[in-house]
Order: C-alpha cells, then sequence, then structure tokens
C-alpha cells in the first residue's frame, strides 16, 4: 500500500504527498509538486529536516551512532580494510576481492604524479599562504592540466578524473606543506602503499632516507577511512550542488576544498588543538571545565558533542584507540598537551553534566591529537581532511551525474526585503 502525507494549508485546502521509504532510516515526504500544487515553498534553514537527494554510499543514524558505509559498519572497515580498499567500496558499491584491490591500487599508484608545470605554478602563492588556500587554487587548477578528461556525461572520463583526484591529492597536499615549510618537493615512490607514499612526500628531504614507521602509517590511514564520507555534509552537499550545474569535476571538488576549509565543518580538530594550548596546563583543566558549564562565559568545549551523533561518535571509538597506540609508539604520554587532552577526555566522560547531555569526544578531538604526535603541524589538518574527504565527493558526484532525477540545484527562499517601489531621481531623493 502506498503511504501519502497530508498537508492542510491556512485556506482549508488538503493535500496529498507520496512517502518515500529507505532501506533504512526515516521515510521522506516527496514535496517536489508542493508550489506547483499549493504555489509554496517549504522553509527549512541548514536543510535541517530535507532530503536533498537519494543516495546509496552512506547511512548515518546519529541517535544509535552508526555509520556505514555501503553498508559496511565503519569500525569493521577501519579495522580490517586498508584505504584504497574503502576508496573501492566507496566509487564500486562492493569491497574489492584480492585481483580488484590489486589492479585498484596500480592504476592509483601510478596516477599519484602530477604534471611538471604544476610545479610551477605553486611560485604564484606566497610562502606563508595557508596550505588550504593553496589547495584550493591547485585542484581547482587541475582541469587545465587535464582537459583531456572533461565530459561529465563519458563514464569512462568521469572514471579517469577520479583515479586522478584519489591519486594526485596526497601528493598535492605534500606539496602544499613542503612550499609552506620551504623544502623541495617530494615525487611519490610507486613501491609504497598510499599512506606510507604520502607520509613520505609528507617528511622526508632529499638528504637522507625515509622509512616510515608501520604503527603511524595505520594511524593515518584509520584516519583517513574515517574521514572519506559522511552523507550529505556542507562540503559533499557542495560538491554536489557545483556538480549539478555541470561543472568539471576538479572545480567541484575545489569547492567542497573551499566549504571544508570553514571552522565549523573541517577545522574542528584544529580548533580542539587551539582550545588545549589556551587551557595550557593540566592544573587549570578544572576551572575550564566550569566556564565550559557556564552558559554566560563565553567559553566552549571544542571536540565534544556532534551535531548529527547525540550519542557516541563510532568513529571517535576507534580514533580513541588509534590515539593511545601512537602516543605509546612514539612515548609522548608525558607530552604536556597530550597529558592535558587525556586529562580533558576523563573529566568529560566522567563529569555528570557531560555525561547527561552526551557530550562525548568526537572523532576530532582524537585525530588532532595523532596529527600532532605525528609531526603535522596545525594548519595541514583540513588538507589532511580534504585529502581524505575526496573520494567520498567523487562517489557523491559520480552519484548524482549518473541518477536519472538529478536536475540543477535552486533553493528557494523566504523574502523578507522591501516590496515593489519606484525609483525617484536623484534630486528629489
Amino acid at each position: 500500500m502506498d503511504k501519502k502525507a497530508t498537508l492542510t494549508l491556512h485556506d482549508g485546502r488538503k493535500l496529498e504527498f507520496p512517502v518515500l521509504s529507505g532501506s533504512i532510516g526515516p521515510d521522506v515526504v516527496d514535496i517536489r509538486a508542493l508550489y506547483g500544487k499549493a504555489g509554496v515553498f517549504t522553509y527549512d534553514p541548514g536543510f535541517l529536516s530535507t532530503a536533498s537527494c537519494s543516495s546509496t554510499i552512506t547511512y548515518i543514524d546519529g541517535d544509535a551512532g552508526v555509520l556505514l558505509y555501503r553498508g559496511y559498519p565503519i569500525e569493521q572497515l577501519a579495522q580490517q580494510c586498508d584505504f584504497l580498499e574503502v576508496c573501492y567500496l566507496l566509487l564500486n558499491g562492493e569491497l574489492p576481492n584480492a585481483q580488484q584491490k590489486s589492479e585498484f591500487d596500480n592504476i592509483v599508484t601510478r596516477h599519484t604524479m602530477v604534471h611538471d608545470q604544476l610545479n610551477r605554478f605553486f611560485t604564484g602563492f606566497r610562502r606563508d599562504a595557508h596550505p588550504m588556500a593553496v589547495m584550493v587554487g591547485v585542484v581547482g587548477a587541475l582541469s587545465a592540466f587535464y582537459h583531456d578528461a572533461l565530459d561529465i556525461s563519458d563514464p569512462h572520463h568521469r572514471l579517469v578524473s577520479a583515479f586522478r583526484l584519489i591519486a594526485k591529492l596526497p601528493t598535492i597536499v605534500g606539496m602544499a606543506y613542503k612550499y609552506n615549510m620551504g623544502q623541495p618537493f617530494m615525487y611519490p615512490r610507486n613501491d609504497l602503499s598510499y599512506t606510507a607514499n604520502f607520509m613520505r612526500m609528507m617528511f622526508a628531504v632529499p638528504s637522507e632516507d625515509y622509512v616510515p614507521n608501520p604503527v603511524l602509517v595505520r594511524a593515518l590511514d584509520r584516519i583517513f577511512i574515517l574521514h572519506a564520507d559522511h552523507e550529505q555534509n556542507a562540503s559533499t552537499s557542495t560538491v554536489r550542488l557545483a556538480g549539478s550545474s555541470g561543472a568539471n569535476p576538479f572545480a567541484c571538488i575545489a569547492a567542497g576544498i573551499a566549504c571544508l576549509w570553514g571552522p565549523a565543518h573541517g577545522g574542528a580538530n584544529e580548533a580542539c588543538l587551539q582550545m588545549l594550548e589556551q587551557i595550557g596546563d593540566v592544573s587549570k583543566v578544572g576551572d575550564f571545565i566550569h566556564k565550559a558549564k557556564d552558559k554566560n562565559s563565553g567559553v566552549r568545549l571544542m571536540g565534544f558533542g556532534h551535531r548529527v551523533y547525540k550519542n557516541y561518535d563510532p568513529r571517535a571509538k576507534l580514533m580513541r584507540e588509534t590515539c593511545h597506540e601512537v602516543l605509546s609508539e612514539l612515548g609522548l604520554h608525558n607530552d604536556r598537551l597530550f597529558k592535558l587532552a587525556i586529562a580533558l577526555e576523563k573529566i568529560a566522560l566522567e563529569d555528570e553534566y557531560f555525561v547527561e547531555r552526551k557530550l562525548y569526544p568526537n572523532v576530532d578531538f582524537y585525530s588532532g591529537i595523532v596529527q600532532r604526535a605525528m609531526g603535522i603541524p596545525v594548519s595541514m589538518f583540513t588538507c589532511i581532511f580534504s585529502l581524505a574527504r575526496t573520494v567520498g565527493w567523487i562517489a557523491q558526484w559520480q552519484e548524482m551525474i549518473a541518477d536519472p532525477e538529478y536536475k540543477i540545484g535552486r533553493p528557494r527562499q523566504l523574502y523578507k526585503g522591501a516590496q515593489r517601489r519606484e525609483v525617484v531621481p536623484i534630486d528629489q531623493r
């Protein structure tokens, strides 16, 4: 039996709209015909109750603390798969077998180099420019270097662009870091894994060999997996909206990177580290917690709670384990900032105020600590987030382009400005 929802308008008219059911999750009222039938729009700032698309990629149940990639729990993927397996899953809908993974890894590995002229493109930026500003510019410019596969109506072109973006983002992030540091670029090596290769491009120098630490490689690989996709968040919606106009994939991903740069989105782990620096010492944690409970103090506890997850962020549990593995591997449990973070975590997990409000540590709290321990500067955190999220953006973009129902995005508004008025000559105003 078809489900229907009835809307009663202020003039007494009753209108029926189909109710659509997904495989899991809440039903959706299909209001596409609302304006045509009734001449009214819905009003939903922030799109808190609006499904902007139909998707088969990622599912979140914030109340239950569930995150699924193509139906697989994030916990299982992070513990049993590497990042490129997850990339294959997000792009293709299924986990690869051994042969498929080998072929996929090989293609990505052989697309990691960037056009040589791109090296000189970096010199147009100031050395002290924020790496995210560089990322937006460089990724947006890729369409000028790889314009042989920009026909978005061609599935093969879309696939080539997808491989190029997934493969070249680590190289570009590494180059952005090296340029900021004033160090020479390090070219990718085909004998290293995706994540080990990225770490080498970040931290190696030509004057000596660099051997990636396997514990740190696995930790960073897990960060990539946990950040690979997160349903229709702000940056993903930006990529979809840009893509709905027919823009090329490099421009769409650059738009996503620009959105992710916002402190309310991808900059959250950076804000966590800044908060710890402001607290300064373990002895001041109690005073800080007291202020955080006071709504009038203006002090916020960063890295705790989540807009989507009303229970524990499932990514945070995995990141917490990874965080302690990295601190143990590097012998940093006595580091001032890390001792401070652990003390803050302990209080927040046990204090009734935070427990009652379910303000648990989220993935950003731990990922910032892990990256700092690995020697990654705070300014690079969102660049690494962009690297990880690129595969999710591409999967979402491809899904949208292939969807026969997709149209150019065009939100409506509730207009509250001046009504029609007439212009009078300047000498009469």
